[in-house]
């Protein structure tokens, strides 16, 4: 059976994720209090559901703290579980809930939504380290539904190597576990020829391999990762987020992912996003 579990801050889109699986096949569950997490797990198991997503609704934070060690049985069974975790900043949540007028699910009267937001993101903070993490802050529907059907399409191993670039001009995303920074780095944007085309067209690779500093960053932050990948691996992690940035992450950043990404996909699993392509 595989499970995915979506959770993660309101507003961030986890309605969005779920209409996807849904539309994919899987019996879904909307707003289920992660105390009945278990009963309706094994539910599902032996009424022989091989795909079911799940959204935990964390209002009544009584069965949280137990979520880590329901995983881990959950795995100890054979059930394929996998965390997806939505998050956003907060700027972004608050536009989101003016937008649509709805309250948020903590609003009691005495609390203002920056509050409620910032409340729901401690509590839930714990489960981020277990999930695979997505900030959808920049994010339209559409790039998220496709986000979430790679998600899903994965084979299951140790862990899943995600490199992701990023304009730091939008902000750095809030799912990175590394970041580095190239901006320093020779940039595209400045070639008249160059700008309108992005990391993946061959003339901006050429560019960038004809730059000696460029071929040393790549190969240093290659070193860093394959040196401490295993150790990552050892700590129990499902997915690993290095996250590339430059100055509009159109050009060097894209460049970079691409490249470290072809690097590793022998060792591991791995997966490619590019935010500001999105």
């Amino acid at each position: 059976m595989q499970l995915i579990l979506i959770t993660g801050l309101s507003g961030s889109g986890k309605s969005v994720a779920l209409n996807v699986l849904e539309d994919s096949g899987y019996y879904y569950v909307d707003n289920l209090p992660a105390r009945l997490l278990p009963q309706v797990v094994e539910f599902l198991a032996a009424a022989g559901h091989p795909r079911a997503a799940l959204s935990v609704d964390v209002r009544g934070d009584d069965g949280l703290a137990a979520l880590p060690a329901q995983l881990a049985e959950f795995k100890r069974r054979g059930v394929d579980a996998r965390v997806l975790f939505l998050e956003a900043k907060t700027d972004t949540l608050i536009k989101r809930f003016s937008e649509t007028r709805r309250r948020h699910p903590f609003s009691d009267g005495r609390l203002t939504l920056t509050e409620c937001i910032e409340r729901e993101r401690r509590l839930l903070a714990d489960l981020a380290d277990l999930a695979h993490r997505v900030d959808t802050s920049d994010l339209s529907p559409n790039a998220l539904r496709n986000w979430v059907r790679d998600f899903v399409a994965l084979p299951r191993t140790a862990l899943t190597l995600l490199f992701e670039s990023f304009g730091f001009k939008h902000g750095i995303p809030l799912d990175a576990d590394l970041v580095f920074d190239v901006r320093c780095l020779p940039n595209p944007n400045y070639d008249p020829r160059l700008q309108p085309l992005t990391g993946h067209d061959q003339a901006v690779i050429d560019f960038l391999r004809a730059d000696a500093a460029t071929g040393k960053m790549l190969e240093d932050i290659r070193r860093f990762v394959a040196d401490w990948l295993p150790c990552f691996d050892r700590d129990s992690r499902s997915y690993l987020t290095v996250a590339i940035g430059c100055t509009g992450g159109r050009h060097r950043s894209v460049y970079f992912a691409e490249a470290l990404a072809g690097d590793f996909r022998s060792q591991t699993q791995v997966l490619v996003r590019h935010r500001e392509l999105s």
